[in-house]
């Protein structure tokens, strides 16, 4: 998801990437990653949930909603994943943006010169 995030970025502001402190993000190759795509890390200060509710949010949508059964292998699950992302930003109207996709949020954006 990082990888695909840095190729579909669309602006040459400074970007921070923060998660909490879960043992993927903490890596050496994420952070790595991180520093190659030249994205600023930025994690919770402790492992609290709540300080990290946005993405503790999106995660429980995308298990409630889009992984509802077992993958049969990390193939599968990685295709499952790809699959809900795109129908999360491109397809599911969302609440807090007034009922529009983050991808109508973010073309609105980008053409009243908001995204760099």
């Amino acid at each position: 998801a990082l990888r695909q995030a840095a190729r579909q970025r669309q602006t040459r502001r400074s970007l921070l990437h923060h998660s909490d402190r879960g043992l993927q993000y903490c890596s050496g190759v994420y952070q790595q990653e991180l520093k190659r795509h030249g994205i600023t890390p930025s994690m919770t200060d402790g492992y609290d949930c709540y300080q990290n509710a946005l993405a503790e949010r999106v995660n429980g949508i995308l298990k409630q909603e889009f992984l509802l059964h077992k993958c049969r292998n990390l193939q599968e699950l990685k295709g499952l994943v790809r699959e809900s992302v795109a129908i999360y930003n491109r397809l599911r109207p969302h609440l807090s943006l007034n009922m529009q996709t983050p991808e109508e949020v973010h073309k609105k954006a980008t053409s009243m010169g908001e995204v760099a």
